[in-house]
């Protein structure tokens, strides 16, 4: 590990992690753009052509997952600046629902490939403060929506000018992990350096715990990923802008991310999945008692219950289920990404056939499930460590 600059290479990875997030934020954006009142698709149209942002994610982790121990996370690395590079250009380009389906398939492949390779990589150059690490990585998916919803706010809304240059400015992250990854020597995956054999890491699948938290992911990533990346819409009565929402959300939630290794130390992981839960729950029923400047009270509420969702799925996984190595991380990010592939459409209809509030009050059905299931999970782990 010596030879291996670990700076560099965390840095590089949070502004590909950044150039992935500020695609969810654009894409709200875009929802209006190619709308009813703008290209003229229907939102369940709208729906269908950014599904391949997740199922394209799902299939890359699914895919790279495995080839991170084969290939290295360099190779997988590259792979995913090249097809988020076509994906950009894609999206500038497109004009029609196909075109903007097509594009959002290499913009979804590049995303994956890059949790596919660098998950693995801070949890294999941090193996003693994963979590810690993996929150403080992931503080750059709400910040680049962040990033993302300020510039999309500022470029259209506030200065008129087209989205095409707002997608154009995802080049600048794109070149700088791209500069900071030249070069650099990448370390072997975790389960490489513990001599964890392919037939221990594909029968971890099969554990009952990772069946679990994999069923589990499909619930919070749908919970987390589905209500922000259709926010345009929901929030479409309420008077409030949804970029300036979305910005509030994902910047509580890079705070909240920023300082995980301390919450890690006072909660147990089960313990801030359950709070995340209830926490959602509560923030996804606010929002449908609420309009106006109180739309942001309901927000602050759901966005402390989805910061630790995502990082903290995986740290699970990372802390608990080490033997399934970069092929587990992958497989529970894959369902996640994959659930919102299809609450997408879902919820699409809904707003055709209601209205948004209609389909906030389904979405939170999910944490209202997660409460439970989460509560047995802590109640588990908890008599498992004392046994």
């Amino acid at each position: 590990m010596e030879s291996i600059n670990r700076n560099k290479l965390f840095i590089a990875s949070c502004f590909a992690l950044i150039t992935t997030s500020m695609t969810f934020a654009f894409r709200v954006r875009l929802e209006t753009v190619f709308g009813p009142e703008g290209v003229g698709l229907t939102l369940e149209q709208i729906g269908w052509a950014f599904t391949p942002a997740f199922w394209g994610f799902t299939l890359a982790m699914m895919i790279g997952g495995p080839l991170v121990d084969s290939l290295g996370m360099k190779k997988i690395s590259w792979l995913a600046f090249i097809t988020h590079a076509i994906g950009i250009i894609a999206t500038i380009t497109a004009s029609t629902q196909m075109s903007l389906f097509t594009a959002t398939l290499f913009i979804g492949i590049g995303n994956g490939l890059v949790e596919a390779a660098l998950n693995p990589l801070v949890a294999s150059m941090y193996p003693n403060s994963k979590t810690k690490m993996l929150n403080r990585f992931h503080v750059w998916f709400p910040g680049g929506i962040v990033i993302g919803s300020v510039v999309g706010y500022l470029m259209m809304d506030q200065m008129g000018l087209s989205w095409q240059l707002m997608i154009g400015t995802l080049f600048i992250p794109l070149i700088i992990y791209g500069v900071l990854f030249l070069g650099q020597k990448f370390p072997v995956t975790e389960r490489v350096e513990m001599g964890i054999s392919n037939s221990q890491m594909y029968s971890t699948l099969a554990n009952p715990l990772f069946i679990f938290i994999a069923f589990c992911m499909l619930l919070t990533a749908g919970t987390e990923l589905g209500t922000n990346q259709r926010i345009e819409s929901l929030l479409k009565e309420s008077g409030t802008n949804a970029l300036l929402v979305l910005a509030f959300i994902n910047g509580i939630m890079a705070l909240g991310r920023a300082f995980a290794g301390e919450v890690a130390h006072r909660m147990s992981i089960s313990g801030m999945l359950l709070f995340s839960a209830i926490f959602s729950f509560l923030g996804l029923t606010v929002f449908t008692q609420v309009d106006g400047t109180m739309t942001f009270v309901a927000a602050a509420i759901f966005a402390i219950g989805i910061t630790f969702f995502w990082p903290t799925m995986l740290s699970f996984v990372a802390e608990y289920l080490p033997q399934s190595g970069a092929i587990g991380l992958a497989v529970v990010g894959g369902l996640g990404m994959l659930s919102v592939s299809i609450i997408l459409p879902i919820m699409g209809r809904i707003m055709d056939d209601a209205t948004g509030m209609e389909a906030v009050k389904f979405m939170s059905i999910l944490p209202g499930i997660l409460i439970f299931l989460f509560g047995g999970l802590y109640f588990y782990m908890k008599n498992r460590k004392t046994a």
